[in-house]
């Protein structure tokens, strides 16, 4: 659905971030603030002809600093259930959180979806997503208790599914070549893949698994409750930076392996 450009929008945009969450904020060797986060704030304003500043705060404070009135939106990669015992039960656009109470905060659409994806060694590689059948009989590595192994589960019963604790050890039993594949989530295994750690040991599968109700999440923006209107008016900025290209050549900027 398109949106309409709105009839009135905030002059300036105070935007709250961390800065040791790279690329999407850091400071680069000459102490300088950059990132994808932060390049896409600028565009945001631009598109609102709004003036955007950008302050910095530890992760654990910004939604502290949001409701206190600090800034009027955080762009720190958050998603729609973020919250804690602390900040009022914050979930997605207002919902009840666990203690009652409603969600101080309200979210844009999603900026950037977070996908999950099949990671392979590089004798292995695959012309096709994998399926189901394809997978049949093969050892899949994945992380306990995650929604990479719920999916798996459900989806791919013929498959041998191995847990490990963590990420880092189940995408280490790969390179190690003691399974076939590893499934997990897109974003980190990005880097994972440029990174020392993979040895360049293998490559993406082809294909993102956005499945609704296992990986239909992504990283959001959010705004304090009373401020609705300007989370409509940051939905029709994002609308536009994707219309105009401008989306894409900063993902590419900051993603060089594309965990789509």
């Amino acid at each position: 659905m398109r949106l309409d450009k709105p009839t009135q929008s905030a002059r300036t945009i105070r935007f709250l971030a961390s800065d040791d969450f790279p690329p999407f904020a850091f400071r680069d060797p000459a102490a300088r603030l950059t990132g994808f986060d932060v390049d896409l704030a600028r565009a945001i304003c631009e598109e609102l002809n709004a003036v955007c500043t950008l302050r910095i705060k530890p992760f654990d404070e910004l939604v502290p600093a949001l409701v206190a009135g600090e800034g009027d939106a955080i762009i720190a990669g958050l998603e729609p259930t973020f919250g804690s015992k602390d900040d009022a039960g914050s979930q997605a656009n207002g919902k009840s959180g666990a203690n009652g109470h409603k969600s101080p905060l309200v979210y844009s659409a999603p900026y950037l979806k977070l996908p999950a994806r099949f990671v392979l060694r590089r004798e292995d590689a695959m012309d096709e997503a994998p399926v189901p059948e394809t997978m049949e009989g093969r050892w899949i590595s994945v992380a306990a208790g995650t929604q990479h192994e719920a999916f798996l589960k459900t989806f791919f019963p013929d498959s041998l599914i191995t847990t490990y604790p963590d990420e880092e050890e189940a995408r280490a039993a790969l390179r190690r070549g003691e399974v076939d594949a590893h499934f997990g989530d897109g974003l980190g295994l990005s880097y994972w893949l440029q990174g020392t750690s993979s040895a360049n040991c293998c490559v993406f599968a082809p294909g993102p698994w956005l499945e609704p109700g296992y990986f239909d999440h992504g990283m959001s923006i959010a705004v304090a409750r009373e401020a609705d209107g300007l989370r409509e008016a940051i939905d029709y900025a994002l609308q536009q930076v994707h219309t105009t290209g401008r989306f894409s050549e900063l993902y590419l900027r900051y993603f060089p392996i594309s965990f789509y």
